[in-house]
């Protein structure tokens, strides 16, 4: 197997998700007692908060060159917003990044979709770095209209998802939110945040759920067996 480094608490609680998913991904592909050999960095996500995620790259950089240097075959970002420095590190370690927005787009158009309804922190729906790897595939990417509902989102991520809490009241909301979309024509929807899956699901919506957690772990478990 090929071994992998996750670069992991941002934040702690999908990081969990990530670990389990390609742990029970490669039992399932090789059986027996066969699990995935991986090392984690698991970062302080108060100290990405501190300087914020744009000021960000050297701790993203630090703990990538930790995990090359422990013997890595290649790095995995837990979390989508990370992405916005994907490319530049993968260039300046010279180690392969399954990309988390490349990973999910291939699976859209192997679904045959192509108008998509996006969901993720402000940075992912707002900035070119995730949209730009969806749009490479020839999808559109809708977005909430309205700022409001955008910082919406970043506070539930980041007060409420990101240290586990669950509540009811914001569900209810990203429901509505994903109603609005649809409305507009989004015939799919990508939970383009690694904690939102932990709120809402494929169970709560007819139309099609595209959980990035999930799929960027399909991915890592097809690289580590390959």
């Amino acid at each position: 197997m090929k071994k992998i480094g996750l670069v992991g608490g941002i934040s702690w609680v999908s990081t969990l998700d990530y670990y389990q998913f390609i742990n029970e991904g490669v039992n399932a592909s090789l059986g027996g007692l066969n699990a995935a050999e991986c090392m984690i960095y698991s970062l302080n996500f108060g100290d990405i908060q501190a300087k914020g995620w744009v000021h960000s790259y050297e701790l993203l950089f630090n703990a990538c060159e930790h995990l090359k240097n422990s013997g890595t075959d290649c790095i995995v970002l837990c979390a989508n917003t990370a992405h916005l420095f994907a490319d530049k590190l993968q260039a300046a370690l010279q180690l392969p990044i399954i990309h988390i927005g490349t990973e999910t787009a291939k699976a859209i158009r192997k679904a045959g979709l192509k108008k998509v309804g996006l969901l993720g922190t402000k940075f992912t729906m707002e900035m070119d770095f995730y949209r730009s790897k969806l749009e490479e595939y020839g999808l559109e990417v809708l977005i909430p209209e309205k700022q409001e509902t955008r910082d919406y989102i970043q506070h539930t991520v980041k007060e409420e998802l990101g240290v586990g809490f669950i509540n009811p009241e914001t569900k209810a909301s990203y429901i509505s939110i994903v109603e609005d979309l649809v409305g507009r024509g989004a015939e799919c929807i990508i939970l383009g945040c690694t904690e939102i899956p932990l709120l809402i699901s494929q169970n709560d919506f007819t139309i099609p759920v595209f959980d990035t957690t999930k799929i960027h772990c399909e991915a890592i478990v097809e690289y580590i067996v390959s």
